[in-house]
C-alpha cells in the first residue's frame, strides 16, 4: 500500500502538470499577454490560491516544463561514470535523456516560439538556467575537462545550455525541417571543439 507521503507527492505532481499544460493551451489559443491566472487556474480545476501554492504567475507555470526537463538532464548527468570528461559526460546524458523520453517536440517548439516574442517569458527562461546552470555546475564539478585539463564547471554547464538555447533556436527558425536532436548535436559539436 502506497504511503500518504508518496501519495501526497503525486498528487501534487500532477496538479502542477495540469496547471503547466493549461497554461500552454490557453496561451497557444489566446496569446500570452491574454491569458490570466483565474482562467489558467479555471482550466486546470483548481482555485486561483491552490494556483499561487504551485507557481509565482503564468510564466513560471508555462516554463515549468522545460525546467523540468533540464532537471532530469543533470540528473542524468551525475549518473554518468564519475571517470567520464565533463563534456563528454554532457553530451552522454543529452543522447541518454532524449532515448530515454520521447521529446514532446510540439511543446518545445511553442515555448520556444514565446520566449522568442514575449521579453518577459525570455526573461524568466533565463533566470530559470541561471540557477539550473548552477545545479550542472555541481553536477561536473569533479570531472576532467579536455585532455584532463581542469576546466571552470560553470563555464562548462553555461557553454552547454547556452547550446541548446542555441539549437531550440536554429530548429524554430529552420520551421522543424530537421529533428530538435540532429540540431542539438550539431551546435553541441561546433561548441565541444573546446571542451571536448
Amino acid at each position: 500500500m502506497e504511503s500518504p507521503v508518496g501519495l501526497r507527492e503525486r498528487k501534487k505532481a500532477a496538479t502542477r502538470r495540469a496547471v503547466h499544460e493549461a497554461t500552454l493551451r490557453l496561451t497557444v489559443e489566446h496569446g500570452l499577454d491574454h491569458v490570466t491566472v483565474e482562467a489558467i487556474a479555471d482550466a486546470a480545476g483548481i482555485s486561483r490560491r491552490t494556483f499561487s501554492n504551485y507557481f509565482i504567475d503564468k510564466e513560471d507555470a508555462l516554463l515549468y516544463g522545460e525546467e523540468q526537463h533540464i532537471r532530469v538532464l543533470v540528473q542524468s548527468v551525475r549518473g554518468r561514470p564519475a571517470e567520464e570528461p565533463a563534456w563528454t559526460a554532457l553530451r552522454a546524458a543529452v543522447a541518454q535523456f532524449s532515448n530515454r523520453m520521447a521529446p514532446p517536440e510540439r511543446e518545445w517548439a511553442v515555448r520556444t516560439r514565446l520566449a522568442m516574442r514575449h521579453p518577459s517569458l525570455l526573461a524568466r527562461q533565463l533566470a530559470n538556467h541561471a540557477t539550473l546552470e548552477r545545479d550542472l555546475a555541481d553536477a561536473v564539478a569533479a570531472r576532467p575537462g579536455p585532455a584532463g585539463t581542469p576546466v571552470c564547471p560553470m563555464v562548462l554547464a553555461t557553454a552547454f545550455l547556452a547550446s541548446l538555447r542555441i539549437a531550440m533556436r536554429m530548429w524554430i527558425e529552420e520551421d522543424l525541417a530537421r529533428g530538435p536532436g540532429e540540431v542539438i548535436d550539431e551546435i553541441l559539436d561546433q561548441m565541444g571543439q573546446s571542451f571536448g
